[in-house]
């Protein structure tokens, strides 16, 4: 019989209800977690964007906490499934295989990051729940253990090897050159061949060097070299029908600044009304007069395209729990009843569309985070179509979708503007705080101040399928999350939008502004540089310095045929670049209005009077000191 009072019984059900883990309530109340339901749960579920970024991850605590699980599941020999690199073998496997030396190395590697979840692996523990992922690190420490170079007894866990990676690229990006440090097997003089036969062709291992006990990738790095292809067409203005379009030429007028703002457009001026009348124009004659202009009014406005779908293919039940989980879908065409007709270039142009909508929301976020709302779009009214207009409207909205893609590839960079984009990289160099450039950085946080040596772009833009692109180097000593991208999407935005240079030195105030990061397929590290080591080393002597001129030949090889053409195949494919810029101009908000003429006032004044009396609304309202530091 249980001796405890009623009192205690009820006192400690309560007590155990209450310290359910946040996703037992979740699960509770039918929810699966994460942004808009999708995916795992989030910790800002259950506080507000503010309270969250106060209260940093942390993440040293949490590591111990996962170890200290996996210890406790050993103990009661529970299962632990291990990471998808790590491979186990029998007690009698180890003993037979002996012990074998291990040194101390740098490998010099290449990779495509396409299809990989970016460079670093998930070490075994409890607390980390993507150890499943595919990763760089996860193939060639695989690769290292089927080739020899690692022993038996140290294939499941990389942390008996002291792997450190010079660079930690993200998602989705590439690299000609980077470095890990580790402790190696390498007694077989053909270690190298018979690492990369192990390898895809997406991965290769250039060469191994011995260094000295101490070497560290990471801290002996002096600095990284990035370059970043992009499409001439990225710096083409906002069309003038678009929402971002509108508010640049509206905002220049009330700043006064008529006059600059045609001046910095002067070479693109021209450029919409000559494709409206190649590309448009012949499409638009083509369709009924009594739809032109809902078509129109379709190519530009979100939300009578949703209305159009809501008549054409789905239930509105449908509809609100679509709208619910990504309010902020450009295109929503893809549910259409007529989707298995269209073809694959639709499918992946609307996909695209769809996913840099809801990353722009994300950035956005980051500047709201002081908000427990959402990120609310403007609304305009609109014209409902008939039950019969909807499928004409479709079809011919794609087509000048399409229409206006060939139009933009087409272009080609004017000298006038190449010099513009000249000068407007070269804002970047020197020290500079970068609170705005990446994720959960406060501006007094003394780490996002970073060091960036050269910016340069290409002597002369390269044609590729009919498509210009131009190539950016970026020299810098570190790099943090997202950095790069969103350096290369801010310059591209202030000269497309005839922006005056100087907004760049306004992003490193204290304002905190939206600054989106551009599509990851087009960077790629190139090298990392270690002068200050490659002098001592050759003054101690007894070491080879650790440079990839050497390799020269198959680096360039590799990048033009697993890189560079896959960067161009997949910009064919999938117009990234493209959907990404047409997602901010028709982003119907104000938190890129700080383009305008107007400034970061523009932005600011707008934020003020939507969120009157509400406290902790300003969007330069952060505190986070998250010290996240990945590349890219």
């Amino acid at each position: 019989m249980d001796s405890r009072s009623p009192k205690e019984i009820f006192t400690m059900e309560v007590s155990h209800k209450r310290a359910k883990p946040s996703f037992e309530r979740d699960k509770r109340r039918g929810k699966s977690g994460g942004r808009g339901g999708r995916g795992s749960h989030s910790k800002k579920t259950d506080m507000g964007r503010a309270e969250w970024s106060r209260n940093p991850v942390d993440k040293r605590a949490q590591n111990d906490a996962g170890q200290e699980e996996n210890k406790r599941r050993k103990r009661n020999n529970e299962v632990i499934e291990p990471p998808i690199y790590a491979v186990e073998y029998s007690k009698e496997e180890i003993e037979t295989e002996g012990r074998k030396p291990k040194r101390k190395v740098a490998v010099m590697i290449g990779y495509s990051g396409t299809g990989y979840k970016g460079m670093q692996l998930q070490v075994l523990c409890y607390s980390a729940i993507n150890h499943h992922e595919k990763t760089i690190e996860g193939d060639l420490f695989k690769a290292f253990v089927a080739a020899g170079a690692i022993s038996k007894a140290n294939a499941n866990d990389p942390k008996k090897s002291s792997l450190v990676r010079c660079a930690r690229t993200d998602k989705g990006v590439h690299a000609a050159g980077n470095i890990i440090s580790l402790k190696l097997i390498i007694e077989d003089p053909d270690i190298v061949r018979k690492i990369n036969e192990n390898l895809s062709r997406q991965i290769r291992v250039w060469g191994i060097e011995r260094t000295n006990g101490s070497f560290s990738a990471y801290q002996l790095c002096d600095s990284r070299i990035y370059e970043y292809l992009i499409p001439t067409h990225c710096f083409l203005p906002p069309h003038p029908d678009s929402f971002l379009g509108k508010k640049l030429v509206e905002l220049s007028e009330e700043a006064g600044d008529n006059e600059g703002y045609s001046h910095r457009q002067e070479e693109v001026a021209s450029f919409w009304a000559e494709a409206e009348e190649q590309y448009i124009k012949p499409i638009i004659e083509k369709v009924d007069p009594s739809i032109r202009a809902l078509i129109s009014k379709a190519l530009y406005d979100t939300e009578f395209e949703s209305s159009i779908e809501t008549v054409d293919s789905i239930s509105e039940d449908t509809k609100q729990q679509e709208n619910k989980r990504n309010p902020y879908r450009a295109d929503r065409s893809d549910v259409n009843l007529n989707d298995a007709k269209r073809p694959k270039a639709q499918h992946a142009l609307e996909d695209q569309q769809a996913n840099y909508q809801e990353s722009l929301v994300e950035d956005v976020a980051e500047c709201k985070d002081a908000l427990d709302e959402p990120v609310k779009e403007e609304t305009q009214s609109t014209i409902a179509p008939t039950q019969k207009e909807p499928l004409a409207i479709d079809q011919a909205v794609k087509e000048l979708k399409l229409a206006y893609i060939r139009a933009k590839k087409a272009y080609r960079l004017h000298p006038k503007r190449l010099e513009r984009v000249r000068s407007t990289l070269s804002r970047y160099v020197g020290t500079h705080n970068y609170h705005n450039y990446t994720i959960s950085k406060s501006f007094d946080n003394a780490s996002a101040k970073r060091v960036i040596k050269t910016f340069l772009v290409g002597e002369k833009p390269i044609i590729i399928n009919n498509t210009e692109w131009l190539s950016l180097k970026v020299h810098g000593q570190s790099f943090m999350m997202h950095q790069i991208r969103k350096m290369v999407s801010m310059a591209a935005l202030v000269v497309r939008c005839g922006c005056h240079e100087g907004r760049l030195q306004d992003s490193y105030m204290a304002d905190k502004i939206s600054i989106p990061k551009a599509p990851g397929s087009g960077l790629l590290l190139e090298r990392p540089v270690f002068d200050t080591y490659n002098s001592r080393i050759t003054t101690e002597g007894g070491k080879e310095k650790i440079e990839f001129a050497k390799f020269e030949r198959e680096m360039e090889e590799f990048k033009q045929r697993e890189i560079y053409e896959r960067i161009f195949r997949e910009e064919e494919r999938d117009n990234q670049f493209h959907t990404f810029f047409n997602s901010i101009d028709n982003f119907k908000n104000s938190y890129f209005l700080y383009l305008s003429s107007v400034g970061i006032l523009a932005t600011k004044k707008t934020v003020a009077s939507e969120h009157v009396g509400q406290p902790g609304a300003a969007m330069d309202d952060i505190s986070s000191d998250d010290t996240d530091t990945g590349e890219g």
